[in-house]
């Protein structure tokens, strides 16, 4: 090992610490580097002060602990609400959200600490390696980025978990891994992930027990509860559950999180595109997301005009999901796509009434003081100022180029199209 006069410079490393990021501290330190260990909190069930411990044991310089939940939920978590963000129709992107937030919190601290050098524990085939390095780059280009997992010094020397473990061991490393839960997890306050081991076979069933965050539906309880959630311009201000109300940004998160958790709301189990190109199955829990994600889209169904909508479902949504899970969060077009939400949410304003039961999230009602909705306009008891025979020209308008395309097809010999002519088949 090198002398600290030898120092091949300082090193922030992205400490969760586990077997991986304690064992990669411990060998850098061996390869002559100076470890500073990094640990955010971003709302993870965590003894912070444990990890602390065990990274100075580990032989950090220092450990520095930063409380970034209420950065994390309001400038990430609440925006990806505002837009609907999702990827691939079910991911809420828990993990890709809470990545710029500890990355930009690294580069501030790697930057104070007078750090050469950023470290993180990714493997090569993941998407986080990816979401780090290119939110690192972003917030400053000339840093440099040491990636145990991608030298093959490293992954040679280190090819399985018992040569980890083997490690550990001689460093005198205390690890928790055991046979009895062979999957990795990354938590925040967004969510839980769950991938690796066991469920590496995509037609494996999760055991009961490696759900961490909610109840299972079926043990959750057998009485419903409601709730209300008030939005201004899309963001979640007021959360009435019972005889309690909330109304801070991270307590009302934190409480939508706690009554998810009772009720069984927010699991999934799915097989994703990785970005760089790998099937890769995982389960998540996202209680608290699941619940806003609902109640979000039903009050803009209330209060967002039509043509606005659909723009932003097709461009907003579908767009700054990509940018979050891909990693591309310090890049000019997510500046881009997130300086129109507020124009979008400028109307989406109201309470959305739901009930929660055995893993569901069942609108109850809605209401709200903006004016796009009229009751006696869309009555089928009133005419409430609608002129049917108005209709007649909007069909008329409408069905000029169907007639065209019909009489081209009469022409061809083609009128009469059947289901069968179209798919193959009748149905």
């Amino acid at each position: 090992m090198a002398s600290p006069s030898q120092s091949k410079g300082r090193v922030l490393l992205a400490y969760s610490g586990g077997l991986d990021t304690s064992c990669i501290l411990a060998w850098l330190i061996e390869q002559g580097y100076e470890v500073l260990a990094y640990m955010a909190d971003v709302g993870q069930e965590e003894d912070f002060e444990a990890a602390r411990k065990k990274a100075l044991n580990c032989g950090a310089k220092k450990f520095i602990l930063e409380d970034l939940r209420r950065e994390f939920v309001t400038e990430l978590i609440y925006p990806a609400v505002q837009a609907n963000c999702i990827y691939e129709g079910v991911y809420l992107l828990g993990t890709s959200l809470a990545r710029p937030v500890i990355a930009r919190g690294m580069i501030e601290s790697a930057t104070k600490e007078g750090c050469d050098f950023v470290s993180h524990g990714c493997t090569g085939k993941g998407n986080d390696q990816v979401r780090f390095e290119l939110a690192f780059y972003g917030l400053k280009p000339d840093i440099k980025v040491i990636t145990p997992w991608r030298i093959p010094e490293f992954y040679n020397r280190f090819a399985g978990r018992s040569a980890l473990l083997e490690f550990a061991a001689e460093k005198k490393i205390p690890v928790t891994q055991t046979a009895a839960k062979p999957w990795s997890t990354d938590e925040n306050l967004f969510h839980i992930s769950y991938e690796a081991g066991i469920l590496e076979d995509p037609n494996t069933t999760p055991p009961a027990d490696m759900w961490k965050l909610t109840n299972s539906p079926e043990n959750a309880p057998t009485t419903p509860e409601q709730i209300s959630i008030e939005f201004k311009q899309g963001l979640p201000v007021k959360v009435v559950a019972g005889d309690k109300t909330y109304t801070d940004a991270v307590e009302i998160f934190l409480a939508l999180n706690a009554l998810a958790r009772k009720h069984g709301v927010g699991r999934i189990d799915i097989v994703e595109n990785r970005f760089i190109g790998v099937k890769s199955r995982g389960c998540y829990e996202s209680p608290g997301a699941t619940i806003l994600r609902v109640a979000h889209m039903d009050l803009e169904g209330l209060t967002l005009d039509r043509n606005v909508r659909a723009l932003r479902d097709q461009f907003v949504t579908v767009q700054l999901s990509h940018i979050l899970y891909n990693g591309y969060f310090f890049s000019p077009e997510r500046e881009f796509v997130t300086a129109s939400i507020p124009a979008s949410q400028r109307t989406v304003n109201g309470t959305v009434r739901v009930k929660l039961y055995k893993g569901n999230v069942i609108v109850e009602g809605r209401y709200s003081d903006e004016q796009l909705y009229d009751a006696r306009e869309s009555s089928m008891d009133e005419l409430g100022g609608f002129e049917p025979t108005d209709t007649t020209g909007f069909i008329q308008i409408e069905s000029i180029r169907i007639k065209k395309w019909g009489q081209a097809n009469v022409q061809k010999g083609q009128a009469g199209v059947t289901p069968k002519d179209v798919y193959g088949t009748r149905v």
